[in-house]
């Protein structure tokens, strides 16, 4: 699990990265919670999701967002910790440029850059986005979303309500050429405290799936 530190919009971005076995192996992308909340790249969701994608062979980073850790700069509302979202992905692809996909996975606040990042960068064919924060932030820029991905959250979430990511969902699932898997956690908040190991035992479950799918289809 090297440290890695490379260059961002704002200055230098601390990460984590997990190289990859194979050459043509896809890369991962995991985006963390609200920078003013405590969210980090030490998050237990995002550290289990880390190791859930290097476990099945992808190229893995995890990184600060500015003003988190030692990356430098400061919060930006978004703006911003999109664009070090950016500069994370063109870093992880210059690392492992024959990478066949790209994953991005965000919890939270991470979901909501990880689905607008998804929105400008084509190769991405996957998303994970866990407890999307859909009554906080507009999601309306996913017109049309242009990958299949897992939305997921817990029951219990007092942060996001279940109405607000439903609605979100629904208008998704009205999309052509796409599939969203939804799924919700029993007695899950935000945090998923005391819920982790099935979070992330259903993205991996999902993971597999969608690359068995792949696998059959070559």
């Amino acid at each position: 699990m090297p440290e890695v530190i490379f260059n961002g919009p704002a200055g230098r971005i601390e990460g984590r990265f997990h190289p990859a076995k194979e050459r043509t192996a896809p890369i991962a992308l995991i985006l963390h919670l609200h920078p003013q909340f405590g969210g980090t790249m030490n998050n237990q969701i995002v550290y289990q999701m880390y190791y859930m994608f290097a476990k099945r062979g992808f190229a893995v980073l995890r990184f600060n967002f500015r003003g988190v850790g030692r990356s430098q700069g400061s919060f930006d509302h978004g703006q911003g910790e999109l664009s070090d979202a950016a500069s994370a992905l063109d870093w992880v692809q210059s690392v492992h440029p024959d990478a066949r996909a790209c994953w991005i996975a965000g919890v939270s606040f991470g979901a909501w850059i990880g689905m607008q990042l998804l929105m400008r960068r084509p190769e991405v064919e996957g998303f994970i986005s866990v407890a999307p924060p859909a009554n906080l932030n507009d999601f309306s820029f996913l017109a049309p979303c242009p990958s299949s991905g897992l939305i997921i959250h817990g029951d219990s979430d007092k942060v996001v309500p279940t109405k607000d990511v439903q609605t979100l969902v629904d208008k998704l699932k009205t999309q052509k050429g796409i599939v969203i898997d939804h799924q919700t956690i029993t007695g899950a908040n935000h945090f998923f405290e005391g819920h982790i190991d099935e979070l992330i035992g259903n993205c991996g479950s999902y993971v597999d799936r969608r690359l068995a799918a792949i696998d059959t289809a070559a």
